[in-house]
């Protein structure tokens, strides 16, 4: 028997809301989720804290479909949130789609 995985999904807003190449924060509990839209009008989330330091991603620079740690220049997949380049490690990723211009947030 297959078991299939069912997705829970908030609404947290408009993409209009997000700057392009820039992002914006909802509150999961006690986490904070960073959602991203590139210049092509993808999105992706993550939770708001760079692996090396715990820099706010949030602040970083949006580019290639990765973004730039403010803190420390440790530059993060916005698709799979590992660290690229020499540099290890992972931010934790969420699913996000889009239904129209709103945005949705996958609650796991």
């Amino acid at each position: 028997m297959n078991v299939i995985a069912m997705q829970d999904w908030a609404a947290v807003g408009s993409i209009t809301d997000i700057p392009r190449q820039g992002a914006r924060c909802v509150k999961m509990g006690e986490m904070t989720v960073a959602i991203f839209r590139t210049a092509d009008d993808h999105v992706h989330a993550l939770e708001d804290k760079c692996p090396h330091r715990s820099g706010p991603l949030s602040q970083g620079i949006v580019h290639d479909g990765c973004v730039t740690c403010p803190l420390h220049n440790w530059v993060i997949s916005l698709e799979t949130g590992e660290a690229q380049g020499a540099d290890e490690g992972r931010v934790r990723q969420f699913p996000v789609k889009l239904e129209g211009d709103t945005v949705l947030l996958g609650l796991r």
